[in-house]
């Protein structure tokens, strides 16, 4: 096997480097760690799967180029060495030195060049380009503290359920990676993220108010006493939660 090189995946050429580079050490004596290939593989084989929920939308970028344990970066501009088959959006609306031109995974082979790229994380946007203003979700990220075990975060889930089901409104969970979840609603085309954030704040006040020994309203998670906070502000232009299948570091 060679460190670089050039692969065709789903009918593209794509150029790879560092294969052998450890993105993620060992767990334990048994494990052997995640190397670039690792990643790239991985890419490809889950590509198929998450184009749906990434196909349309501008894709923020996390990158570990020297692995998980180093230091990351946003990298939300498509640099200008990029393959000219990739798919693109031109944001018009981007003031000077805001990202003008982002990576679009149209198409399975774009996620596989993004995680040759470095991206360790993938975060879609909750708009379409086709119409960066317009959401098409409503979210809410259920964070939990310190001191948030897991039953308690399934209770505020489950308080969140019954309150859609209440509503009327359908929601999905989604684990975060790490101990959180997050719940997405679909909508359709018509809510501002103004509107769609004032809609989920007066949610989860609800939802907080049955219960409010488990969460904190406060900012900043040291003010929070180790309690979970529900976090509404993403509903937000240009403001992403983690994509379903994405690694995290």
């Amino acid at each position: 096997l060679t460190t670089s090189g050039t692969w065709t995946v789903f009918g593209r050429e794509l150029r790879v480097t560092n294969l052998d580079k450890v993105l993620f050490p060992a767990r334990n004596r048994r494990e052997k760690p995640v190397t670039k290939r690792d990643l790239i593989r991985y890419a490809a084989q889950i590509a198929p799967t998450l184009a749906p929920y990434l196909a349309g939308r501008a894709l923020n970028m996390h990158r570990y180029p020297n692995g998980s344990e180093g230091k990351g970066f946003w990298h939300k501009e498509l640099p200008s060495h990029a393959p000219a088959w990739l798919p693109r959006w031109r944001n018009d609306a981007a003031d000077r030195g805001e990202t003008q031109v982002y990576l679009v995974v149209d198409e399975p082979a774009a996620l596989v060049w993004a995680a040759n790229f470095g991206a360790l994380e993938w975060h879609a946007w909750t708009s379409l380009t086709a119409d960066p203003q317009q959401p098409t979700y409503a979210l809410i990220d259920l964070d939990p503290g310190p001191k948030t075990p897991w039953a308690d975060l399934l209770a505020l889930a489950r308080l969140h359920r019954t309150a859609l089901e209440h509503l009327g409104v359908h929601g999905r969970p989604k684990i975060t990676g790490r101990r959180g979840i997050q719940i997405w609603i679909p909508i359709a085309p018509g809510p501002s993220f103004d509107e769609t954030r004032s809609w989920t704040h007066d949610l989860s006040k609800a939802v907080g108010a049955v219960v409010p020994d488990l969460v904190s309203w406060e900012w900043q998670v040291r003010d929070r006493g180790g309690l979970a906070r529900l976090d509404y502000t993403q509903n937000a232009i240009n403001k992403t939660l983690v994509a379903p299948y994405s690694p995290r570091p």
